[in-house]
């Protein structure tokens, strides 16, 4: 999948990637990535199915669904470049994704977020129902060096 619109590409192409450009805002600029190692998010990119926004070449953004394909998806690692922000470009990139062939028919679509509810209700994302049923482990700050 490939789409160019007002000088952007959005692709699934995992040959377009810069994980350089990725690693770099996750560790340095994210607030769920901070200090995450290189390695860990080639990893990450390698077995999940990625989408890409750039310009002139350039990595802009980026997501990456960790799913089935049958019946599972889970976004993450979303972002826009601070310099590309504003254009409606997440807006995009969410239409695009969620008419992959590779994302339909799943019977559930989650993701967390500590600032882009209203992106992701535009949608169809909400609160889950029974958030008493959702159970996790979660590790704080995994990536940051411990004193």
């Amino acid at each position: 999948m490939e789409i160019e619109e007002n000088g952007f590409v959005f692709s699934d192409d995992k040959n377009k990637i810069d994980p350089i450009a990725i690693h770099h805002y996750l560790s340095t600029q994210s607030y769920w990535a901070k200090d995450i190692p290189i390695e860990i998010v080639k990893t990450s990119i390698e077995n999940s199915l990625c989408f890409g926004i750039y310009k002139d070449s350039k990595q802009v953004g980026f997501a990456r669904w960790i799913t089935d394909k049958a019946t599972f998806g889970y976004l993450a690692d979303v972002y826009v470049d601070e310099a590309y922000r504003g254009q409606g470009l997440s807006k995009k990139l969410m239409s695009l994704m969620l008419f992959h062939k590779d994302l339909q028919g799943l019977r559930r679509y989650m993701l967390a977020t500590l600032d882009a509810h209203g992106l992701y209700a535009q949608f169809g994302f909400k609160a889950v129902e029974h958030p008493e049923r959702i159970m996790g482990i979660a590790i704080s700050n995994p990536y940051q060096k411990q004193d």
